[in-house]
């Protein structure tokens, strides 16, 4: 067996001592490569297994391969027509970074809600601003969380928001299991009465065909105006010139976003000078723990492999997720 790690921003760098737990998973006789991605394709035409990004060029190179391993939770740029429809598995960190998105998000929660913001811009002339600034702050007890997308990061959203006195509510594509938090999930079908309800709003979907565009107009306006948006997700799930225009227009109480509609979002955008809008430059998915969790996933799965289980973080490549 054939083996290229590539690295890359999520996984920099690969110790000695992990690529020697690689080379025992693999077995006896495995050849390991750490590559370059601008050098991957040398080695490519024997590789069968490959962690780390796989662009088209590569696949095409690549006739051999039989699984890959994404270093990332959201997968959808390798899902180009060709390797969607190829038998070529592929597995990711879904599951595995929600704990840090879920941090981050409810970093970005509360530079609103506790005017953390405004007080960093201000500096020193803050002092002279604390009636306003105190007539803004909202507690977080008691306001209600609706989570859209009861995976990995939507549950750490409800772990959290639970610790800090809120009520949370959730709806899924997919009929998956409830938690502690969130009794009942409910479908898709109930979307506009979780939209309708909610205090504060938390995106944790992949992107995917369905959920491009997910929030326009129509779903903005279906929120309460006092309403805050957060998404640690994907940027694409949100229609920028919609959000914007609730935003501006007193439709929407704030937003919180490490993602953008496109990104790196311009300096133009008029997402950067709105005083409702935290952003953070798609940082969310940083963690001391996030390159070993993933090295510990596709170990597993390389013995998974070997022994024809089946795989960790398996994603679906018709649905994207």
């Amino acid at each position: 067996m054939k083996i290229l790690i590539i690295p890359g921003l999520t996984l920099p760098a690969v110790s000695a001592a992990d690529l020697q737990r690689i080379r025992d998973a693999a077995g006896h006789g495995a050849e390991v490569v750490v590559t370059s991605q601008s050098q991957a394709h040398e080695h490519a035409e024997h590789a069968e297994v490959i962690l780390g990004f796989v662009p088209h060029a590569l696949f095409q190179a690549a006739p051999r391969l039989r699984w890959v391993h994404a270093i990332a939770s959201g997968v959808d740029a390798f899902l180009y027509p060709e390797f969607a429809a190829s038998p070529v598995l592929l597995t990711s960190e879904k599951g595995l970074v929600g704990e840090h998105l879920a941090d981050h998000a409810f970093g970005l929660l509360l530079m609103l809600t506790r005017q953390l913001a405004t007080a960093l811009k201000l500096g020193p002339d803050a002092w002279n601003h604390r009636p306003e600034m105190r007539r803004k702050e909202v507690e977080l007890t008691g306001l209600t969380m609706g989570i859209v997308g009861f995976g990995g990061t939507g549950r750490a959203m409800a772990r959290r928001a639970a610790a800090f006195g809120m009520n949370c509510q959730a709806v899924d594509r997919d009929a998956v299991p409830a938690s502690s938090e969130v009794p009942s999930v409910r479908s898709l079908l109930q979307f506009p009465e979780l939209l309708a309800s909610s205090d504060v709003v938390a995106i944790c979907v992949p992107l995917t065909r369905e959920t491009q565009g997910m929030f326009d107009a129509k779903t903005l306006a279906s929120m309460k105006p006092s309403a805050i948006l957060v998404n640690v997700t994907r940027g694409e799930v949100m229609d920028e010139h919609a959000l914007v225009d609730a935003l501006r227009n007193g439709r929407l109480g704030g937003a919180a976003l490490d993602v953008a509609p496109r990104e790196p979002l311009p300096a133009d955008s008029a997402l950067w000078s709105l005083p409702n809008v935290v952003m953070t430059p798609h940082t969310a998915g940083a963690s001391q723990y996030r390159a070993a969790r993933n090295i510990d996933r596709f170990v597993t799965n390389l013995q998974r492999l070997r022994s024809g289980q089946s795989l960790e973080g398996l994603i679906d490549k018709a649905l994207g997720y």
